[in-house]
């Protein structure tokens, strides 16, 4: 990792331990109105038994595990984590701080992984991408929901405007490809759909190399 990014990275995880205080309250009515209906429907499609969430957070998703599911999660942020513990021990689901652009696994391990609204914030998207997809299994699948660069000109422009003020304040980036950066990352695209016009979107991404094997 270049220094530029492992200094973006290091703001990043700042930023997080400092704002972990109040994030549940900031994101709670957006968590009421859609976040937790999506995190449902996705976690309808999670497919165990090894599965690793990267960006565990506070542990909003953390309801949704089945007990069968031999699970982990990580997150940059320790302060974030502090706040899912308590739900984490209760289900038995192991906490790691870890970086999701230098994942300390090794190959092909997990049979999902899920991520969500985390792709928004990592400094090197496609390297935290790629990572996701060296740890998955050549049959396993990415599960993401995350907010995106509108396809509305309009909105487009006015998220590049104003991308540099919410970065700087939160570490989110509000501008983000993510369709192209998980193309970029070794991923087939399986699905993506709208969830709120075209700003938050779901993604299902199995990796490349799943192909390939099978040829």
């Amino acid at each position: 990792m270049n220094m530029e990014i492992e200094k973006a990275t290091l703001i990043t995880r700042k930023k997080y331990d400092r704002n972990a205080k109040f994030y549940n309250l900031m994101e709670l009515p957006l968590e009421l109105f859609w976040y937790a209906r999506w995190r449902r429907r996705l976690f309808r499609k999670v497919r165990g038994p090894r599965v690793l969430e990267v960006g565990v957070g506070t542990g909003k998703n953390l309801r949704y595990y089945r007990q069968e599911y031999w699970a982990t999660g990580v997150d940059l942020s320790e302060e974030m984590m502090f706040k899912a513990k308590p739900l984490a021990k209760s289900k038995g689901i192991p906490l790691a701080l870890m970086d999701a652009q230098q994942l300390a696994f090794g190959d092909s391990i997990f049979d999902t992984v899920v991520a969500t609204f985390v792709f928004c914030s990592v400094p090197d998207p496609i390297k935290g991408l790629q990572e996701i997809q060296r740890v998955l299994k050549p049959e396993g699948q990415a599960l993401l929901i995350e907010h995106v660069l509108p396809e509305n000109a309009l909105m487009a422009w006015t998220f590049n405007t104003l991308d540099p003020l919410t970065s700087a304040l939160s570490g989110v980036h509000i501008n983000r490809k993510t369709s192209d950066n998980i193309h970029k990352a070794g991923f087939k695209l399986i699905r993506e759909e709208n969830l709120l016009f075209t700003i938050f979107k779901m993604f299902f991404a199995e990796p490349i190399k799943k192909e390939k094997e099978a040829q």
